[in-house]
């Protein structure tokens, strides 16, 4: 079976299993990205996140935070008040961190030359340690200030979707009319990052694959800010 095939397999296996995020289905905000990934044949999304605030509880003997060993105290992919998160510190018996994750996306490529032109990382999260040892650690006039912080994160973080749909889909098309232009070029192995413009195509991300990960990530002032992580095999 050739790559190309053998790709298209594995797409369909992936997007037809079961989606086992908390929250069972693609988030809105990133729907329509999702979509114009896995309409493409050379690539399919694995997992996304469109943004969220988080309230993560620790045990008292980790020196750091790993989700999976953390309990979710709240967890919000819209703006907070400080009266959840103060009803939610109350359940708090070990460190509790308030954070901000702007949007994550996990895409499977068939090949390094897809992945180039997808690469875009940026550092617009937020991450502060509030209780230790089930012990407020801050008053809660500063947690309201740095819920404030986090909320106008969240809200550029949306703004930021749009304009990477949009560069997505342009930078697609571009892409496109290039290939069909122009005979197939030898891939270079460079990381490179472009701009782009998104169009719909079938919503699904799920299956995540963690073996042989490469990532590509530039965090130059002009990409449009958006955590990106691509997986590039060279299927």
């Amino acid at each position: 079976m050739d790559r190309r095939a053998e790709f298209k397999r594995w797409k369909a296996q992936c997007l037809s299993k079961a989606d086992f995020s908390r929250k069972g289905c693609v988030d809105e905000d990133v729907v329509e990205i999702v979509q114009l990934l896995n309409g493409r044949e050379q690539f399919f999304t694995t997992s996304s996140c469109a943004g969220r605030i988080i309230l993560l509880e620790q045990g008292m003997d980790s020196l750091e935070v790993q989700k999976q060993n953390c309990c979710w105290l709240l967890v919000s992919h819209k703006p907070c008040v400080k009266d959840d998160v103060i009803v939610a510190l109350k359940k708090a018996n070990g460190d509790a961190i308030l954070k901000f994750e702007p949007l994550v996306l996990h895409v499977q490529c068939r090949q390094l030359q897809d992945a180039q032109i997808l690469a875009v990382r940026s550092t617009h999260g937020l991450e502060v340690p509030l209780s230790h040892k089930g012990k407020l650690m801050v008053t809660e006039e500063y947690i309201d200030f740095l819920l404030k912080i986090a909320n106008h994160k969240m809200e550029d973080n949306k703004k930021r979707i749009e304009r990477f749909y949009n560069c997505l889909q342009l930078a697609l098309e571009k892409e496109t009319t290039t290939t069909n232009s122009h005979p197939k070029e030898k891939i270079k192995e460079k990381n490179n990052s472009y701009k782009k413009k998104s169009n719909p195509g079938k919503a699904h991300d799920k299956c995540v694959t963690e073996e042989n990960d490469k990532v590509l990530e530039n965090d130059d002032d002009d990409d449009p800010g958006i955590s990106v992580t691509i997986f590039p095999e060279d299927y």
